[in-house]
């Protein structure tokens, strides 16, 4: 796994202020854990293993944007994470100095993905897998029956 031509080549026509931080922090997210792969989905370089980890927002020009898809879910405390949605979390990266700093963080957030994933036995899917319910199950209920009259 690890680097993809598919991403190399998206790389060479990324024109933004922010590329070099990109690249730093997919650089160091590919050296966290040699399940993880890359890909481009939704038009952007994406992270992947069992699921989608994270993709990248190549748009935002003030810092490096990258979404959790999951991240709320992501086993463990991962302050690098932000954001309170049931399911995503992103992490916003403004220097390639931030990045450097940031990488045992965003390592162990790579490596609870892979671990998580790997101890979870249900398929991978990109939306959340709804805990089982404790509700009881409705009974079936009868079809109605009709009531003979009584004679008088």
């Amino acid at each position: 796994m690890g680097r993809s031509k598919e991403v190399d080549a998206w790389f060479k026509n990324y024109n933004s202020p922010m590329k070099d931080v990109v690249e730093r922090i997919r650089a160091i997210v590919l050296d966290a854990d040699t399940r993880i792969d890359e890909c481009i989905k939704w038009q952007a370089p994406t992270f992947t293993y069992k699921g989608n980890l994270a993709s990248f927002f190549p748009k935002s020009k003030q810092h490096a944007s990258l979404m959790f898809h999951l991240g709320a879910q992501i086993p463990g405390k991962h302050s690098l994470l932000q954001g309170t949605a049931a399911t995503g979390r992103s992490m916003k990266i403004g220097s390639v100095t931030d990045a450097n700093a940031a990488k045992s963080g965003i390592q162990a957030i790579v490596r609870a993905w892979c671990d998580w994933r790997d101890a979870d036995t249900t398929p991978a899917t990109s939306t959340p897998i709804a805990p089982a319910s404790t509700k009881k199950k409705p009974t079936k209920r009868r079809a109605p029956t009709r009531m003979k009259a009584k004679s008088r």
